[in-house]
């Protein structure tokens, strides 16, 4: 908590208000030109603008909780992971923050890019929010207190039947690693459900199914910045997240699973 221009602001409520401010800087840079320019390879993108909103980000926490810990991915591309996971787990308020989650959409002038913050206590999400700029969609949890999407709250979806279920993934950036595996579970599941959908951004898709718009989500080689605030949303809508073989060097999760719980079964059935 913290006490700002005399009223009581909760954690949640600076998530929520910092996640607007960079969200609305986003929707008017998205209109100009900017910079990019490749982190790996020409399939991993970052834009001035990933950086300047990380900066803000980071700035507004530390103006409001200057003792806490702000670990954001491009600081964490240039700094060192290993020491970063180990913190996580050992502070008791940690940020994570991915200020431009679907570059490639931002780059591209499409919808779907997002701005992710999660709060962690010793290694436990706390609370996450995810805000879409371009239609002003803010879905928010926190731990124990449900999931909303601009104060409605949120539930997963009912349906218990792979083959009607909506589902969506995404394509890995480490195209090396992940992006072949992917394409073949795509084979396997887009045979076993209604429909397949990829809006570009990992925290989307998990907002979506906490929404109960899509049933479930998956993909491989998401790191923890991707999907931290969507998990908890997915969680407190009553949805389920799964996954296999974490990495804490990298802080990387090889296979990625959230949905509702009978879909996530059923999903991981087929692919695993």
């Amino acid at each position: 908590m913290n006490t700002a221009g005399g009223c009581l602001m909760s954690y949640l409520e600076a998530a929520i208000n910092i996640a607007r401010e960079a969200g609305s800087n986003l929707k008017n840079a998205i209109t100009k030109d900017f910079l990019v320019d490749v982190k790996d390879s020409n399939f991993d993108l970052v834009t001035e603008w990933d950086k300047k909103t990380e900066n803000i980000i980071i700035d507004r926490i530390k103006e409001i909780y200057p003792n806490h810990l702000v670990i954001g991915e491009e600081s964490v591309f240039v700094s060192s992971k290993d020491s970063f996971s180990e913190l996580i787990n050992e502070k008791e308020h940690v940020w994570i923050i991915d200020p431009i989650d679907g570059t490639n959409n931002f780059i591209h002038r499409l919808p779907g890019y997002t701005v992710s913050i999660a709060k962690f206590n010793y290694g436990q999400i706390e609370l996450g929010v995810v805000y879409s700029p371009d239609n002003d969609e803010m879905f928010s949890a926190e731990k124990g207190k449900g999931a909303y999407l601009n104060k409605k709250k949120l539930t997963v979806s009912n349906q218990n039947q792979l083959e009607n279920s909506m589902l969506a993934t995404g394509f890995p950036s480490d195209v090396a690693n992940f992006r072949a595996n992917n394409l073949e579970q795509i084979n396997k599941v887009a045979l076993k459900c209604r429909d397949v959908r990829i809006y570009g951004s990992a925290a989307l898709h998990c907002a979506y199914v906490a929404a109960g718009r899509l049933e479930a989500f998956w993909e491989e080689g998401l790191h923890i910045w991707d999907i931290a605030a969507g998990w908890i949303l997915a969680e407190e809508a009553g949805g389920q997240v799964d996954y296999f073989s974490y990495d804490s060097n990298l802080m990387q999760y090889k296979s990625f699973y959230c949905g509702n719980k009978e879909i996530n079964k059923q999903l991981i059935d087929v692919i695993e």
